[in-house]
């Protein structure tokens, strides 16, 4: 059984204000008079402008940067799609919440907020300051025999991802995941609204080795098949999807509605990110895009919504980290913009060699 949801089911919230052409006109001239050659900085320079425009105010600073880690089991793990159990997806939270994991450190490091979120891990979890119990099953169903997600559970798990956000202070948000076998559901979802081969969008997730990775695909290969059928966003969430995408999915809606920046992690946060695009086209523009993914479906989905990302490490481990990483890049570029001297100021000669203050 699949599950086709109709557009009128769920109602978006309508994006923030859009950037003026007088703001960003206003914002290049800052750029263009600090002291250096024109687009010396490069795209330190485009993100300084992208930044401001999102962020506005005469000094445009981040502020109460969040991190948001939505945890949830995927049934379609029992079909052999990880080289890793999914009881990893447990240990993992208890990991989280004992401060050892990647994001943990980075979040430290960078002085990030971090709240970690049970959409729908299998087996109950202390409690716990920085955890938040939204658990809306014992993981979703396998989508090899049926749709991951009912319709209710799916819009349910957006309401409760724009609620989240809703509650939480800060102009930029960084969405982060842990699920075993979400690959697989990120790379389903990539496949079929970008209507692209399966083979292409599909990588070694947690590190399946080459026959793992032919019975990965061949498990997805027949998911797409059963449900061939479904095409609409939200039909494709909920029969393809997971419990913590459906919910990054609501927290990048509500954050774009309430004019955040969206630091974008890898392949699976993105694929909330193509659905919500396709919810609310525009939300991409409030989207900057940390790193490009070891996935391969990661690579394509950047290429669909035009994106360029800061970098390009060969990270593939999620958790929010390639965005933490990317993080002190925006911190820099909003700081060069508001504290870097203008030729004016410093006293310096412009390009044609004159003066450009009066001593």
């Amino acid at each position: 059984m699949s599950c086709s949801i109709p557009s009128s089911t769920y109602t978006p919230p309508p994006l923030a204000r859009p950037v003026s052409p007088a703001a960003r006109a206003h914002y290049q001239a800052q750029l263009d008079e600090k002291t250096k050659p024109l687009g010396a900085l490069g795209g330190l320079e485009t993100l300084a402008l992208r930044l401001a425009c999102l962020i506005g105010g005469e000094q445009p600073e981040l502020q109460d940067p969040q991190v948001m880690v939505f945890a949830a089991d995927h049934g379609l793990a029992a079909e052999g799609v990880s080289a890793f159990p999914q009881s990893v997806t447990h240990q993992m939270l208890l990991n989280f919440l004992s401060g050892g994991a990647a994001i943990n450190v980075f979040a430290r490091q960078h002085q990030l907020a971090l709240t970690l979120v049970d959409a729908g891990v299998i087996g109950d979890l202390p409690e716990h300051p920085q955890l938040r119990q939204h658990k809306l099953g014992q993981g979703t169903r396998s989508s090899l025999h049926q749709a991951a997600m009912t319709e209710a559970d799916c819009i349910t798990a957006i309401k409760t991802g724009q609620q989240l956000v809703s509650a939480t202070p800060g102009n930029l948000l960084i969405l982060g995941e842990m699920g075993i076998g979400n690959t697989s559901a990120a790379s389903l979802i990539i496949s079929r609204l970008l209507g692209l081969p399966i083979k292409q969008c599909i990588g070694r997730g947690t590190g399946l080795d080459d026959p793992g990775l032919a019975r990965k695909q061949q498990v997805l290969t027949q998911v797409l098949t059963r449900h061939a059928e479904v095409s609409d966003p939200l039909g494709v969430l909920a029969t393809f999807g997971g419990f913590e995408i459906a919910m990054m999915t609501g927290a990048l809606l509500q954050a774009a509605s309430e004019g955040r920046v969206l630091l974008m992690d890898g392949v699976i946060a993105s694929s909330a990110l193509l659905v919500a695009e396709q919810l609310q086209p525009g939300i991409k523009d409030w989207a900057i895009f940390s790193h490009r993914s070891a996935e391969p479906g990661h690579a394509l989905l950047l290429e669909a919504l035009g994106a360029e990302p800061l970098l390009d490490l060969g990270l593939r481990l999620g958790e929010g980290t390639g965005a933490a990483l990317a993080y002190p890049l925006l911190v820099s570029a909003l700081a060069m913009l508001n504290q870097m001297a203008s030729l004016t100021e410093a006293g310096v000669s412009g390009p044609a060699g004159k003066i450009e203050c009066t001593p």
